[in-house]
């Protein structure tokens, strides 16, 4: 008697990995987001990533390397260019590899992506997380869900360093202060039961 063969179900929320090889400095920069947010390194990233994947600036960013056609949603298609300098990463750099899972849909996207970049996903991700963690929405959604809790000085000097890392070969052409910065995380708690500490306060006031 033939026993019958059941194929295993594919949970539907199933995540699959991606790994790149990220440089240090901003490896780091993804390391201060966790401790000012209090999220795991790989979850801080994988947003990042997921952020920056809807955030139509990002996008627009990366299309100066689109060497074939990215749609972006069902509306927005970047037409590619084949002629188009496929990206370089800088060599003879210190670089450190960082784990991140992404929902099926998202790790799909991220495959477009990389695929209209003529990269490898892993190195589409890196370039991704690159350009979207020196965007101020991506930054500034992720920093105000510990504002609503309380940013203290130890959280405040690593936004400061994250905020130079922004700054550093900023793609935007444009320069983010942390007034700035703190003042939109400001405006998105307004009307909650926030209040700042004495700290913040203080240094704000400087």
């Amino acid at each position: 008697m033939k026993k019958e063969i059941r194929e295993r179900k594919v949970r539907s929320d199933k995540k699959r990995e991606i790994r790149p090889t990220i440089p240090v400095e901003l490896y780091e920069c993804i390391a201060r987001l966790s401790y000012i947010i209090d999220m795991p390194i790989k979850d801080v990233g994988m947003l990042i990533c997921k952020k920056g994947l809807y955030t139509t600036t990002v996008v627009e960013c990366l299309s100066n390397h689109f060497r074939r056609d990215y749609w972006a949603d069902n509306n927005v298609m970047y037409t590619g260019n084949v002629e188009c300098s496929r990206y370089v990463f800088p060599k003879e750099i210190s670089k450190r590899r960082i784990t991140m899972k992404f929902y099926q849909s998202d790790h799909d996207k991220v495959a477009r992506l990389a695929y209209s970049l003529d990269l490898t996903v892993s190195s589409a991700t890196t370039l991704l997380l690159e350009t979207s963690i020196k965007h101020t929405g991506v930054i500034d959604a992720l920093v105000s869900r510990q504002a609503r809790k309380k940013l203290d000085s130890k959280r405040m000097k690593q936004l400061r360093e994250v905020v130079k890392f922004m700054n550093e070969n900023n793609p935007y052409h444009r320069e983010v202060t942390i007034g700035e910065t703190i003042s939109m995380i400001m405006e998105e708690v307004r009307g909650t039961a926030f209040a700042m500490s004495e700290s913040i306060k203080k240094w704000i006031d400087s």
